[in-house]
């Protein structure tokens, strides 16, 4: 941990006392990821480990930094930061500037680990249908442009055998509850528009999705999907 542990003079505070919040932001971060299913950590919930006890206004960054790098070293992770993007039709009328101001961050952990090597010992065999499914999903929206009716996403997904009306479908359960925890992943995001005829709802990708390595693994499985069967997805985007 070259790179986090330097002066600490600065924060007026042991060597010893660093190293015991950076041990609690990493237990944090590992448990709250297995608890919540994946979820964004908001950075908030961090600095706040860390102002409970301190004020240093500059401590919080340097703890989530060594953090970082610890869980890199030590177990694999990529600590990566989020930030949270809001609805397209939350940003119309705002300059690029405005939107981008006070955007709340957030963290998730991404395995290091060679994509055989995780899927050989990490992978777990009983949550990989949640894994085709999210992406099955983020690529229907991402082909329709980024965003997509919520009607309409729900008459592509019955095609494939998943209806809205489902609560307790043999692999994914509640289907809507399947889809809310992509919400609640921060994969997609709602928005709801006022129209002529009322309210719509609609599902957006949101961050997790955009994000650089998220968003070329949906772009390769679509690939590998219009390669293997083009005519399925001529058929689902009709």
């Amino acid at each position: 941990m070259a790179g986090a542990t330097q002066d600490f003079s600065q924060f007026d505070i042991s060597k010893e006392e660093i190293d015991k919040l950076v041990a609690e932001v990493v237990r944090y971060v590992l448990f709250k990821t297995h608890q919540n299913s994946g979820c964004p950590i908001k950075r908030e919930e961090l600095v706040q480990l860390v102002t409970k006890n301190y004020s240093q206004r500059a401590l919080p960054a340097h703890v989530i930094n060594a953090a970082k790098e610890k869980l890199s070293n030590a177990f694999g992770y990529e600590l990566r930061e989020l930030l949270r993007c809001r609805p397209s039709s939350a940003t119309q009328g705002r300059s690029t500037q405005q939107t981008g101001v006070a955007e709340a961050k957030s963290y998730v952990l991404i395995s290091q680990l060679p994509a055989e090597v995780y899927k050989k010992y990490v992978e777990d065999e009983n949550s990989a249908h949640l894994s085709g499914f999210t992406f099955v999903v983020i690529s229907i929206v991402h082909l329709a442009g980024g965003k997509i009716p919520e009607d309409i996403l729900w008459r592509h997904l019955k095609r494939m055998g998943l209806c809205e009306t489902d609560v307790s479908h043999p692999v994914f359960g509640n289907a809507k509850q399947a889809l809310e925890i992509l919400v609640q992943q921060r994969y997609l995001q709602k928005d709801k528009i006022n129209g002529p005829e009322g309210n719509t709802l609609f599902y957006e990708l949101a961050e997790r999705a955009l994000d650089g390595p998220v968003s070329e693994k949906m772009k390769e499985y679509i690939s590998e999907v219009l390669f293997r069967d083009d005519s399925h997805f001529v058929i689902l985007m009709l």
